[in-house]
């Protein structure tokens, strides 16, 4: 029962800020939507389960962007851009284990990322939880204009 009071909560709290953070028919909201809820996995690329780079990678594969495998390799790519600048499609980077950069995400707007937790799997998080706050050290930009507008579905 817990659970499937969790994943309608889940459910309703996507829903909620989805219309906001996904405004002018964005793309990358059902491509996201479509795997919320997905167990995280170790080393996981698949809708089997994630890790929190084989999730960027599902989501990014969908608009032909290749990035490498993990999350430090992942914050290497693109070019660095500063929080209050965040845009739909930026990547968000964290240091959880406490020696270097070990979890990322998918910022969607309205300061929430999504990402593959390793405790409740793929999921949409704010990054003002205190948690997430604490860990946050860098972000990048690894799309070009034109693929943000197709994940967008914006002219550029």
């Amino acid at each position: 029962m817990k659970k499937i009071f969790a994943s309608l909560l889940v459910g309703v709290m996507f829903f909620t800020f989805a219309g906001s953070m996904f405004a002018d028919g964005m793309k990358v909201k059902h491509a996201v939507d479509e795997v919320v809820g997905t167990p995280y996995k170790w080393g996981g690329t698949t809708v089997a389960g994630f890790d929190c780079s084989g999730f960027i990678l599902y989501i990014f594969d969908q608009y032909n962007v290749d990035l490498p495998r993990t999350s430090k390799d992942q914050a290497k790519e693109g070019t660095k851009v500063d929080q209050a600048d965040l845009k739909h499609g930026d990547l968000v980077f964290f240091n959880t284990n406490g020696r270097d950069i070990s979890h990322a995400g998918i910022y969607v707007g309205d300061g929430k990322f999504a990402h593959s937790s390793s405790s409740k799997g793929v999921r949409i998080s704010k990054l003002s939880e205190d948690y997430y706050a604490k860990r946050y050290v860098t972000a990048r930009r690894v799309i070009s204009e034109e693929v943000y507008a197709d994940m967008t579905n914006k002219e550029h």
